[in-house]
């Protein structure tokens, strides 16, 4: 059974349609990427799906059916805008907030060692919140969403701020949730962790899904849609290149939809001064996918 399920959801506000139709499902034991561009209606899918808002039309069901008081403390919510109290020390903070989830302060105290110890926060539990690093902060957090152990995990920016060893860190705790059968839905703009991360994801795009499904089968369909490139001369603003970006040394080409490599391989043949070391179709990266997938839509809707 799915954890979450999203069917034809809509949402206004006033004159303006910030969700038009969303659907998708999340399953026990993934991490799924909520992902779109800013103003998409991701932030707005996700309060649908906490009951913070009601969708105008269109089913949200959570762990089988509406959302109920006790079904919340089995969520562990992590909004993009920051929620701890920054006047208080960061210790009774979290164990306020865990208890407000429904756990025994003794059970949160015994939890709380445990994070503080991974996070290396001990040193720092008497500190107010507001005089912590952003990347203490951010991972005072994370503990935040994980101390009552929830079933469902709702994250938006989880890394922000976060240094590498503590991305590793925090990627490492995903992967051991997921092991455990948890849910995990991950909104980000960081293309690259969602492809490491990520099992399924969803595209929104002025409020409405336009890309999902498994990322190995969106990356095969959207094969060819992007190229590799070395040699001398002159590879930008090339016929059907959509963008073109240079990275030690090789060229990544992502082309417009209906343009092939083949187009672009007569256009380089053609000018003068160009020379060819390298030619490939590459595997497309998320990132890739996302800008040719809004830039189409955007096309389109104009």
């Amino acid at each position: 059974m799915a954890t979450i399920t999203v069917s034809n959801v809509r949402k206004s506000f006033g004159d303006v349609h910030a969700v038009r139709d969303v659907s998708f499902e999340v399953f026990p034991g993934e991490v799924f990427g909520l992902l779109g561009p800013n103003g998409a209606g991701k932030t707005t899918t996700i309060r649908m799906m906490l009951d913070i808002f009601r969708p105008d039309s269109g089913q949200v069901a959570v762990f089988g059916g509406a959302l109920t008081e006790e079904k919340k403390n089995r969520i562990g919510y992590m909004p993009e805008e920051r929620g701890l109290y920054k006047d208080l020390k960061l210790e009774p903070t979290l164990l306020y907030l865990a208890t407000l989830k429904g756990v025994a302060e003794s059970v949160a105290r015994e939890r709380l060692e445990t994070w503080l110890e991974r996070f290396d926060l001990v040193d720092f539990r008497k500190k107010k919140v507001q005089d912590l690093s952003k990347g203490m902060q951010q991972k005072a957090q994370i503990i935040a969403t994980l101390l009552h152990d929830p079933d469902l995990l709702i994250v938006d920016e989880l890394f922000a701020g976060l240094d590498p060893v503590n991305t590793r860190l925090v990627k490492s705790i995903i992967e051991q949730l997921r092991e455990q059968g948890k849910t995990i839905v991950m909104s980000t703009h960081q293309m690259y962790q969602v492809e490491a991360l990520c099992n399924r994801i969803v595209l929104i795009h002025r409020g409405r899904t336009v890309l999902y499904g498994e990322v190995d089968d969106i990356k095969r369909d959207f094969a060819g849609n992007s190229l590799l490139i070395e040699g001398h001369g002159d590879f930008t603003n090339l016929p059907g290149v959509l963008e073109a970006r240079q990275h030690n040394g090789t060229w990544n080409l992502t082309l417009e939809p209906g343009h092939d490599s083949q187009d672009v391989l007569r256009a380089l043949m053609n000018q003068d001064g160009v020379k060819l070391e390298r030619f490939e179709i590459a595997e497309p990266s998320l990132e890739d996918i996302f800008v040719t997938v809004v830039q189409k839509e955007e096309a389109e809707d104009a």
